[in-house]
C-alpha cells in the first residue's frame, strides 16, 4: 500500500527526518513510536501533503504523493486524524459528520446541499461504530476529550479513505475510552490500512497487530512486533527507559 524511500525532510539546514526504507502492506496497522522531535508527526506530514520534502520518494498504490496538495492526496484516499481534536463545538454531532461527508465542498455544491437517505444511513452507521450513535445530536463541545477523538475518527471515516493516519489517538482518554478506541483502530484495519503515532505502551499492546517501527532522530532504529521493541536495549535506551518504566509509560 505504501512504500517510501530515501525520504528526506530538512528545516533551515537541521534534518528532521531520513527514512531510506518504509513499507506498509494493505489492511496493515502499523504502530509508530518513538521520543518527541523523532520525526513521526513530520513523518505524517509529509503523507498528507503539509510539508514537501527535501528528497527521495513515497508511493501509494503505485503513485508518488510528493508534489501533490493535501486535497488530491485526500482524494487519492489518505486521511488524517490529527493528535488535537478540531471539531465544530457549536454543531451537533450529526451536522459535523454531515461536514464530513465524502463530495464536492465548493460554494455553490454547499449551498444547495441536500441530504440523501442514504447519506443519512452512513453517517448514522459510522456513529454507531465509533460509539457516538447516542450523541448524535448533542452538541460537540459537551463531548468528553476522548468523544472528540472519536467524533474526528468518524468523519475520517466518512471520506472513505483507503490509509488513515492516526495522531496520538489515546491522549487525555479514560483507560475506557482507551480500551474501546483500540478495538474500533484494530477492526479499521481489517478493511484499511492504518498509522497510529503513540506514546501509551499499555495502548500499543492492545492494538500493535504487526510490526512496530521505532523513529529516533528521524531515522528507523528498529522494527518489530511489540515485545520485540519493548526488550531491544537501544529502544530501552533511546525512549523507554527500563523495561518496568516501559510497561506504565503513558
Amino acid at each position: 500500500m505504501l512504500s517510501i524511500s530515501n525520504l528526506n525532510v530538512s528545516f533551515g539546514g537541521v534534518q528532521a527526518l531520513n527514512l531510506t526504507h518504509f513499507e506498509l502492506k494493505d489492511k496493515e496497522l502499523r504502530v509508530i513510536i518513538g521520543p518527541n522531535g523523532a520525526g513521526k508527526s513530520t513523518f505524517m506530514d509529509v503523507l498528507c501533503g503539509k510539508t514537501v520534502p527535501t528528497g527521495g520518494s513515497a508511493c501509494f498504490k503505485g503513485t508518488n504523493l510528493i508534489g501533490k496538495s493535501e486535497i488530491e492526496i485526500a482524494r487519492m484516499g489518505i486521511g488524517r486524524k490529527f493528535q488535537k481534536p478540531s471539531v465544530f463545538e457549536g454543531l451537533s454531532v450529526f451536522d459535523n459528520l454531515m461536514l464530513g461527508l465524502k463530495g464536492k465542498k465548493g460554494c455553490f455544491s454547499s449551498l444547495f446541499f441536500k441530504l440523501k437517505p442514504e447519506q443519512k444511513n452512513r453517517i448514522i452507521s459510522v456513529a454507531k461504530r465509533v460509539n457516538l450513535y447516542e450523541k448524535l445530536y448533542a452538541p460537540a463541545g459537551s463531548l468528553s476529550h476522548g468523544q472528540k477523538q472519536w467524533l474526528e475518527i468518524a468523519i475520517v471515516l466518512l471520506q472513505e479513505p483507503k490509509l488513515m493516519l492516526i495522531d496520538e489517538p489515546a491522549a487525555g482518554m479514560s483507560d475506557a475510552e482507551t480500551e474501546k478506541t483500540g478495538e474500533l483502530l484494530c477492526e479499521l484495519a481489517q478493511n484499511n490500512g492504518v498509522i497510529v503515532i503513540e506514546h501509551d505502551m499499555h495502548f500499543v499492546k492492545q492494538i500493535a497487530q504487526d510490526k512496530v517501527t521505532v523513529l529516533v532522530r528521524g531515522e528507523i532504529l528498529t522494527e518489530g512486533s511489540f515485545d520485540e521493541v519493548k526488550n531491544n536495549r537501544d529502544v530501552i535506551d533511546c525512549y523507554l527507559g527500563t523495561p518496568e518504566s516501559a510497561q506504565t509509560r503513558k
